[in-house]
């Protein structure tokens, strides 16, 4: 088991991504999501990553009533992780804008609090920078809060290494979350390796290429999703490019077997040997699913593996861009 420390806590590498459990991958139920929080509990997990922008606070007053029926000794173990600063649109569940003003992100922070029922948040991030913005005025703010006592340290979603840099000058960075997997291995070339000159944790969403490394996800199931599922607006998923890509699940597939694991064990036990600062959330709403995520974690993989993964899974072998031409990707997730 790999323990690892993150905002405080020494806790297992994974954690658990709930945004699954109230939209953008298709229906779930609320009764069985919140069974399964308390299975993934039971099983290990102890980082619960959420996001006020989730279904629009469903998510986290979700997050909230599993965190009801848990005692005071539980909620000390655990670390509850939210993010402002992306605002929906009421009526277009794919339009979304961003503020980072001081007024909106406290105001944002008081409003997590109360869905949440909690006293304090864990681990609070910016959810996204405005492009211009300047981090020391998002920092600040963040620190405000630190002396309310409403959240215990700050986190940053998916900013470049020299932002991240100048942000941990002003105030000690907990994690940078972004999106890491044998498919998106962008933040390879600056941002992972300042995390780890910083000692800031990375934990990276997405790990499982938004489900499609697990090989469950069907052009037809996402034809079928009547705009319900993300992932049928993104490059990936469309076009020739669903096959392209379909044929590295076929040698991830190779490999996996020769090692007696799974797709998910293989490429989550990849990501997890990649930096000693690394964290994981994949989202999942099947307790099967839960309990083969969780023991990625006792999969170590030789270098050899390693490199043949990351030889198959090059970047010129990666077919579409993570999001539409007409999304600024540094701004979305």
């Amino acid at each position: 088991m790999k323990l690892k420390e993150l905002s405080g806590k020494t806790i297992p590498a994974i954690g658990l991504g709930c945004m699954g459990m109230s939209e953008f991958y298709g229906s779930s139920n609320d009764l069985q999501s919140v069974k399964l929080l308390h299975e993934a509990y039971e099983l290990g997990y102890r980082h619960f990553d959420t996001a006020d922008m989730y279904g629009r606070g469903h998510n986290e007053q979700l997050l909230a009533s599993f965190l009801s029926e848990t005692s005071h000794e539980c909620r000390e173990k655990i670390i509850v992780a939210t993010k402002a600063g992306i605002v929906r649109d009421d009526k277009d569940k794919y339009a979304i804008s961003f503020n980072n003003g001081r007024d909106y992100l406290k105001k944002a922070c008081e409003d997590s609090l109360k869905r949440l029922n909690i006293e304090y948040i864990d681990l609070y991030y910016l959810h996204r920078l405005i492009p211009g913005q300047d981090v020391e005025e998002v920092i600040s703010t963040f620190m405000e809060l630190i002396k309310e006592g409403k959240i215990r340290t700050i986190g940053l979603c998916e900013v470049d290494a020299a932002t991240l840099e100048k942000a941990n000058k002003i105030h000690p960075i907990a994690a940078l979350q972004s999106e890491y997997s044998l498919w998106t291995r962008e933040i390879e070339a600056s941002v992972l390796p300042m995390c780890e000159k910083l000692g800031v944790s990375l934990v990276a969403f997405s790990p499982l290429g938004r489900g499609f490394l697990t090989g469950a996800v069907t052009k037809q199931m996402l034809s079928e999703s009547n705009n319900d599922d993300l992932r049928s607006r993104l490059p990936r998923f469309n076009g020739d490019n669903f096959e392209k890509n379909g044929e590295l699940l076929i040698r991830l597939d190779e490999v996996a077997q020769s090692l007696d694991i799974s797709k998910s064990q293989l490429a989550l036990s990849w990501i997890l040997a990649k930096s000693e600062k690394i964290h994981i959330i994949p989202g999942t709403r099947k307790s099967h699913y839960l309990q083969e995520n969780f023991e990625s974690q006792k999969v170590d993989l030789t270098a050899e593996t390693q490199a043949l993964l990351e030889e198959i899974f090059d970047a010129d072998n990666i077919f579409g861009a993570r999001y539409p031409s007409a999304i600024n990707p540094s701004n979305n997730r």
